[in-house]
């Protein structure tokens, strides 16, 4: 039989444990812990002289007091740190919780970008909550939306169904961005029962004029199945890696596939994909077994 006191001491002590875990869940991993994920590969057919360093930033969710225009600009700074070739950014720039002690405007967090630099350049493509937090894009069914503005006022070009053709060392290089596969939310208001992607990936890839190898920007990795094994490396973000990962298994993941792709690096059919664990957070502003990452990642190196 336990004594009063033994039992006092249990209570006690779960309380403290339960305490000290949501302080490290909710204010140590997601605000002291950011990290830098490197991955080094070379995807199939890739060019045996192009060496190619991309630094990736996905799901900022920009918000007080987690995710501020200064802790922005910091990691932007971080980013360059790194000496990338390339930076792209994976969507997801508006706040994605309403848990928050102040929202942060898009004339706030897309300047804070700005500082990002590379010499193959900065490239940008949307995600779900830059399309849902613009009611006028919902209500039209069309862009642009504010947060493709800003982006673009801090001097980043956005890729919705779009391409560029970059160059290094010789060799040339493909950057293709979809446009977001959840763009427009379903709503009586918007006469829409379902949700609607504005994603076109074949017309994206049809503007792809020579077989230069190709890096897709996908921001929901859902799209992965569909991606040819033209494409070099898909990157992208949105699942946060669930939030919560313990052992390699997430118990929640926005996405149909589960786990499938809910983190790190996927290989299928000789196809790559990389999922970021991302910066921010959605709905509940808790990190646990999932630290905020920048990605840097090696092609042609491994």
């Amino acid at each position: 039989m336990i004594s009063r006191r033994g039992f006092l001491r249990l209570v006690g002590g779960s309380f403290f444990s339960m305490v000290s875990l949501g302080a490290y869940a909710v204010g140590i991993e997601p605000m002291l812990l950011t990290h830098v994920k490197r991955y080094s590969l070379t995807p199939p057919n890739w060019p045996a002289g192009l060496r190619l360093r991309v630094v990736a930033l996905a799901d900022i969710h920009a918000c007080r007091p987690w995710m501020t225009p200064e802790r922005i600009a910091s990691l932007a700074q971080q980013a360059n740190a790194l000496q990338p070739d390339l930076i792209v950014l994976l969507g997801d720039y508006t706040a994605g919780t309403r848990l928050v002690s102040d929202w942060v405007d898009a004339s706030e967090w897309a300047p804070a970008l700005s500082g990002l630099k590379a010499p193959l350049g900065v490239w940008a493509i949307l995600g779900n909550h830059d399309w849902w937090e613009d009611l006028s894009a919902q209500r039209a069914g069309m862009g642009p939306t504010l947060a493709r503005k800003a982006i673009e006022s801090a001097g980043i070009p956005v890729l919705e169904n779009d391409v560029v053709r970059l160059e290094k060392d010789g060799h040339g290089f493909w950057v293709a961005g979809l446009a977001d596969q959840l763009a427009l939310r379903p709503g009586k208001a918007w006469g829409r029962s379902r949700f609607k992607g504005l994603d076109d990936l074949e017309g994206t890839l049809a503007k792809v004029s020579d077989e230069a190898p190709v890096i897709l920007l996908a921001h929901e990795p859902d799209i992965f199945p569909k991606v040819p094994s033209r494409i070099s490396l898909t990157l992208s973000g949105h699942t946060h890696g669930g939030q919560v990962r313990l052992f390699g298994y997430s118990p929640v993941v926005p996405s149909r596939f589960g786990n499938r792709f809910a983190y790190g690096h996927v290989v299928e059919e000789n196809r790559n994909l990389i999922v970021s664990g991302g910066l921010g957070f959605s709905i509940l502003p808790v990190r646990f077994g999932m630290r905020p990452e920048i990605l840097s990642i090696e092609l042609g190196s491994a």
